[in-house]
């Protein structure tokens, strides 16, 4: 089974916390917080949204920096990913 986003929506996979700070802390479940950083798995056609064209500018692989309280989870497979329109992608880390 596969996701394919329609519009101007993406699929990410959130990367994983991290379990050590810097210094070498291990921090324990509870306190980490899931990063909004995250990778592109599918990207949607783009097109007219709401009355306006949208170009598509990140692409599968990609990794991204996302707003905090954006997109909807799915599990999919034991895989969990975030759906999210484009414009709720802040950044692009290259």
């Amino acid at each position: 089974m596969k996701l394919v986003p329609l519009g101007d929506r993406v699929v990410l996979k959130q990367l994983e916390a991290e379990q050590t700070t810097k210094s070498g802390i291990v921090l324990p479940g509870q306190d980490k917080e899931k990063p909004q950083q995250a990778e592109v798995i599918a990207v949607g056609p783009g097109g007219t949204v709401d009355g306006k064209e949208v170009k598509m500018e990140v692409k599968v692989g990609d990794q991204v920096i996302f707003s905090k309280y954006a997109g909807t989870e799915v599990k999919l497979e034991d895989e969990e990913y975030i759906v999210v329109r484009q414009n709720d992608i802040l950044a692009i880390v290259k």
